[in-house]
């Protein structure tokens, strides 16, 4: 039991940092992405083709004066990006990042814990994410960053509504709440992305809303809003809200794969003749390929589309998706009493 409890706390401790590690250099993905699509260089001062850029933004972040508005809620301005990053770390633990590996007769898992309401955890932690951008946004006593935090709220509440029901259809066709099951029903089949293509390109959409990335940036949104909820945010408070939008960005990559794209599951794994430890660790391996792909295709989205006006936001969310979403739960019910999946 001991054993087990120093294991778990090794895990969380290895996905926390893993979390940190990859929102670090996403950073610097990011830029790099931005540079090469519009014929720039991009970060390459700091260190050999500029991999020690993100360390350079971390010590400034560290270094850089603590500002606290005088007019600011003192406590809330503090309390606010400490929320948006508790809950960006705290999805992780649900995630099943690989299979199971023997280590001295004893069987472990790649994912902290596999509750049977997995996806329910899911989304009340994203829900609750959602109070640190209007806290940080309410507490700064700054007419943009109450704009912003508005906006975010109101689109983040919008944008779950149609993400939720694009999972229904998934719990119907899967009968499971669990991510470790949903994960396993892929092995050796096909991926839930092939009977869920809808719910699918719902649910991406909705992510991109969730995480407050462009074409949905309208939280932030520089040309409007200065900087958005954050405005009047320095430091490592600052730092907090960037890397919890580059860390969601990461566990919402994650989430996609595992729901949609087969987790770490990967055709003809079975057929290689592999088994124990080292198939473990390509499924680990094949799991994160996924997941930086999907996040490369967030970066490239960022810097193609352009903008959406906030009555188009609010429009897409309410009159597009909430039907589509509505309309994909009927179909995959038809689909299941048609094919004798249900009675």
């Amino acid at each position: 039991m001991t054993g087990y409890i120093i294991y778990q706390i090794i895990l969380v401790v290895a996905i926390f940092t893993v979390s940190l590690v990859v929102a670090l250099y996403a950073t610097y993905g990011e830029r790099k992405i931005a540079a090469i699509l519009q014929d720039r260089v991009g970060p390459n001062r700091a260190g050999p083709f500029g991999i020690l850029q993100p360390f350079a933004d971390g010590i400034k972040m560290f270094t850089k004066e603590e500002i606290i508005p005088e007019t600011a809620n003192g406590w809330l301005f503090i309390i606010g990006p400490c929320i948006a990053m508790l809950t960006a770390c705290m999805t992780g633990v649900i995630i099943p990042w690989g299979g199971t590996f023997e280590l001295g007769g004893t069987v472990y898992s790649l994912q902290v814990t596999d509750i049977n309401i997995g996806i329910l955890y899911l989304f009340a932690v994203v829900s609750f994410g959602v109070y640190g951008i209007m806290i940080g946004g309410w507490a700064s006593n700054n007419k943009f960053s109450l704009l912003g935090a508005l906006r975010a709220s109101s689109q983040m509440i919008s944008y779950e509504i149609a993400m939720g029901m694009s999972i229904i259809a998934l719990v119907m066709m899967t009968g499971t709440l669990s991510l470790g099951e949903i994960v396993k029903q892929q092995d050796d089949g096909y991926c839930n992305f092939v009977y869920q293509p809808l719910g699918f390109l719902i649910f991406l959409i909705c992510a991109f809303a969730e995480t407050n990335r462009a074409p949905f940036d309208m939280a932030e949104c520089e040309t409007e809003l200065v900087g958005g909820y954050h405005t009047e945010y320095s430091s490592m408070k600052l730092g907090f809200y960037l890397f919890a939008e580059y860390i969601n960005m990461f566990i919402s990559s994650a989430v996609i794969v595992s729901f949609y794209f087969g987790g770490y599951n990967f055709p003809f794994q079975h057929e290689l003749g592999l088994s124990g430890n080292l198939l473990t660790v390509i499924q680990t391996i094949v799991f994160f390929g996924k997941i930086f792909f999907f996040i490369f295709f967030f970066m490239w989205i960022r810097w193609t589309i352009p903008r959406f006006r906030y009555d188009q936001l609010m429009k897409l969310g309410w009159k597009v998706l909430l039907p589509l979403s509505m309309a994909n739960i009927v179909i995959t019910g038809l689909v299941m009493w048609l094919t004798g999946k249900i009675n």
